[in-house]
């Protein structure tokens, strides 16, 4: 049965006495089967956060009798909740609370919370946890460290990082890369084996060339890394030459295979020069212990040793500070610097299976003009039915657009199979979430602060009346979707 198949059947099922609906997946005690979750921030003066669930087949907050009146996550106490990071395959999601640095596990088949991550060092600017739950990854600005938790030993490994804002985590939960603001450099962690630790023991003097902290440094369990190119070699033998430049990079999405990561070098709109993506393999970088092995490229040829190669990077016309990845084509997001100093959002669609741009042709031009957005920020992107990829901007009224009398708004829906815009949303204020309702053909959109629904057919607005909230909606994630791949994080 196909995916949009199984939806359409699920929605009705809890009239059938049925405990499950699809995948094995527990009939919650709302016996909604199509839920969408959204983050709101200050719903009451008595609470900073909430975690609302809106029947998605309906469009309604309520039962279909009006009873109960609304659905909720039972036991959130986060503030200020920013994110979720969607995993409907494991049946929860991890939710950020930007107020009080708290990351909440919502268990969606009892539609209650379980538990808090222990171990984070102050407010983090961007985390991930690991699909099977080890590992989380977070990166404090404020603290100026990269934390390492991990769940399975009760360990926390904060590791100095001036600067770092960024976190980017593989789908399959092997490999970890951080990213520091104004800078041209890609870090690493690796979990280290007992006889590394003993060896690291005692302090940066003992550590290898590449690495910037190992953690406790009495007995350090994990390094932090620099991305460096094997042109030389140290005094124990391993490869740890000149670190890799790259140009303000900010996030890493990798391929579909698992084998590359594609960093993004955000270019002009952070500061640097050229907007491109950098090819990386994944497997020098896998933070498992043990599990590491091959060498990163070379910046530049010639390599000194044999086993290497240059490092491959794309040039990216419209700019690089998101990305997504279909199979084997890549949908690059990013702001490019236009003639009037003001800055444009542009699409810029790649053919992953030659590492080339698409050519652009008068009825399909490559990059094609977007949502403006902050430039450097990370859009929101997500693919849903009917060929469509959605965008989400902020500060979509700073941009080329608002300056120049041009439709303005945040959210832009794309149409993958004619390659052309075929939505740009009329101005309502931020988009900070978007979650796509698969098999329903429909989009959940937070903007400005409230929910909206969108058909993916043909754009068109659909009534969100019934599911506006009170406070300010940050984020949405369709809870009850096929894969953690409907997600609008990564």
């Amino acid at each position: 049965m196909s995916a949009s198949a199984a939806l359409m059947v699920a929605a009705g099922l809890a009239g059938c006495g049925s405990t499950t609906y699809f995948a094995g997946h527990v009939l919650p005690p709302s016996g909604l089967t199509n839920r969408v979750m959204i983050a709101i921030q200050n719903p009451s003066v008595f609470t900073k956060g909430a975690l609302q669930i809106v029947d998605a087949y309906y469009d309604t907050r309520s039962g279909y009798t009006g009873q109960p009146a609304s659905f909720s996550i039972s036991g959130f106490g986060g503030a200020l909740p920013i994110s979720i990071q969607n995993m409907p395959e494991q049946q929860i999601g991890e939710v950020y609370g930007s107020g009080d640095g708290s990351m909440t596990t919502a268990n969606y088949a009892g539609e209650k919370t379980a538990g808090t991550v222990s171990g984070l060092n102050g407010l983090s600017s961007s985390i991930f946890m690991t699909r099977n739950g080890t590992y989380v990854f977070a990166a404090s600005q404020q603290s100026h460290v990269l934390t390492v938790v991990d769940q399975s030993k009760g360990g926390s490994y904060p590791l100095s990082l001036p600067g770092v804002y960024r976190v980017s985590v593989n789908p399959g939960g092997t490999v970890a890369m951080a990213f520091v603001q104004n800078s041209n450099y890609a870090y690493y962690p690796r979990e280290l084996t007992t006889a590394q630790s003993l060896s690291y023991a005692g302090g940066p003097s003992k550590w290898p060339k590449a690495a910037v902290d190992c953690e406790p440094q009495n007995a350090p369990g994990w390094c932090l890394f620099q991305a460096q190119s094997p042109d030389a070699v140290d005094a124990t033998g391993n490869y740890y030459g000149a670190p890799l430049v790259f140009d303000r990079p900010v996030k890493a999405v990798f391929s579909a295979d698992g084998s590359t990561a594609y960093v993004l070098n955000c270019g002009p709109e952070c500061g640097g020069t050229t907007a491109s993506i950098s090819l990386l393999p994944v497997a020098p970088m896998i933070f498992e212990t043990g599990q590491a092995s091959g060498l990163l490229p070379c910046n530049s040829a010639p390599c000194t040793n044999a086993q290497t190669h240059q490092i491959a990077n794309i040039a990216i016309p419209g700019g690089a500070s998101n990305a997504l990845v279909a199979t084997s084509t890549m949908y690059v997001v990013g702001q490019r610097l236009m003639p009037d100093g003001y800055f444009g959002g542009f699409l810029t669609v790649l053919n992953l299976a030659n590492n080339t741009v698409v050519p652009s042709t008068s009825s399909s031009p490559n990059p094609v003009s977007i949502s403006d957005g902050m430039p450097g920020a990370v859009s929101r992107m997500l693919q849903a039915d009917d060929n469509t990829l959605w965008i989400g901007m902020t500060k979509c009224n700073q941009g080329e657009r608002f300056y120049n009398n041009q439709p303005y708004g945040c959210l832009t829906m794309y149409n993958t199979s004619t390659n052309k815009v075929v939505l740009l949303e009329p101005y309502t204020g931020d988009a900070t979430g978007i979650a796509a309702v698969t098999g329903l053909h429909k989009i959940y959109s937070a903007q400005g602060g409230q929910v909206y629904i969108h058909s993916t057919v043909d754009g068109t607005a659909i009534d969100n009346q019934f599911v506006t909230v009170t406070g300010t909606a940050y984020d949405v994630a369709y809870i009850d979707g096929v894969t953690d791949a409907n997600n609008t994080v990564y």
